[in-house]
């Protein structure tokens, strides 16, 4: 009775072991391979490497616990199909890095002039607002 009840929790276990590398594999994707090179990539190219590198980890769990030893040979095989996918990660990364990303390259030159403005009469700016502050009180009298 007790091989009934276990193979649930075992499922259970596997189930939010999945969920939980989800989370990892995009964060890691996310600081590692850069959010905005992440958000330029097309989503099911971060659906196949994200969902296949979660279960890769949960299927490395599962043959790690089927057997006595911990690092067997379907381990060490989905270890493997992880570092590949991962890579794969990495490599679409570097792809949207090299030709997705908008530099702005195509865009003329786009600075600006600095230039002083001189009042009319030639003076200088504060002489200016003298002027006009004794212009005002002419006007006013």
């Amino acid at each position: 009775m007790e091989g009934v009840t276990a193979m649930p929790t075992l499922r259970l276990a596997y189930a939010t072991q999945y969920l939980i590398a989800v989370i990892a594999v995009f964060v890691l994707w996310s600081q590692v391979g850069g959010q905005s090179h992440l958000d330029l990539m097309p989503w099911y190219v971060k659906l196949g490497l994200g969902a296949g590198a979660a279960l890769a980890v949960v299927k490395a769990t599962a043959a790690a616990v089927s057997q006595e030893h911990a690092w067997n040979g379907r381990t060490l095989k989905w270890f493997g199909i992880l570092l590949v996918l991962l890579l794969g990660c990495g490599l679409a990364s570097y792809y949207c890095h090299l030709y997705l990303e908008d530099n702005g390259d195509d865009q003329q030159d786009t600075s600006t002039s600095v230039g002083r403005v001189i009042p009319p009469g030639g003076g200088s700016v504060s002489g200016w607002a003298a002027i006009r502050t004794e212009h005002a009180s002419k006007e006013g009298a």
